[in-house]
């Protein structure tokens, strides 16, 4: 306590308790270099006129990149992560708007690769 009455910024006032932050609530994220990847195939699809919105979710279980065609729709498609599947089918998923998995793997490169174009041979 200084002359004046005040206390310093650094005590703990008279009366005062200490309260206990809650625990921080860990959420599944995308790291930095798998939302690179993610942001790519988007920037690709926004440039072909396909896709225009896009939202991302993060929850205790998953983290979810959803993709609109129109901000008001349904998304289009959902990229998943879900560490609990990760020794099991691979914690990345691709999911359409009718809920058909699309494509799920371990490696998420390989899982956006449902998103390249085909290319197919035409004969003349």
């Amino acid at each position: 306590m200084s002359l004046t009455g005040e206390t310093e910024p650094s005590q703990p006032r008279a009366g005062a308790v200490a309260a206990s932050a809650p625990a921080p609530v860990s959420h599944v994220k995308f790291d930095r270099r798998e939302l690179d990847r993610i942001l790519n195939v988007y920037g690709r699809k926004v440039a072909e006129g396909e896709w225009r919105d896009y939202a991302i979710d993060f929850t205790k279980d998953r983290a979810v990149f959803s993709v609109f065609r129109r901000a008001s729709e349904v998304p289009l498609y959902r990229i998943e992560k879900d560490p609990k599947l990760a020794r099991r089918q691979g914690a990345y998923s691709v999911i359409s708007a009718t809920g058909l998995i699309m494509r799920r793997g371990h490696e998420l490169e390989r899982v956006l690769r449902v998103f390249d174009k085909k290319l197919s041979l035409v004969a003349v």
